[in-house]
């Protein structure tokens, strides 16, 4: 997704997004950091996470312009075809 993000930025709002409850923004912002991810990092609530089925770490959610669920994978889903595929579906929704 490192690799894609780029291309998308200015046009997808894009996030990670902490599930685990123990984690501080500041922690999450260090991991970013260190791991040289281009994306800003959110909390949200624990119930915002159970009302989406989020149930495993690295669950990955597109949504679109209308807030409606368009790309859902677990732990390792998506390589860089894909996010570009992604990616360009949600800038194309929001086009039309």
């Amino acid at each position: 997704m490192k690799e894609v993000y780029p291309e998308f930025a200015e046009q997808v709002a894009f996030y990670a997004v902490g599930q685990d409850p123990s984690e501080s923004i500041g922690l999450m912002e260090e991991y970013r950091i260190q791991q040289g991810y281009p994306w800003p990092v959110a909390k949200t609530p624990t119930k915002t996470l159970q009302d989406l089925r989020v149930l495993q770490a690295s669950t990955k959610l597109a949504f679109d312009d209308r807030g409606v669920i368009t790309y859902r994978a677990g732990h390792g889903g998506g390589d860089p075809a894909k996010w570009r595929e992604v990616f360009q579906d949600l800038v194309d929704r929001a086009s039309q």
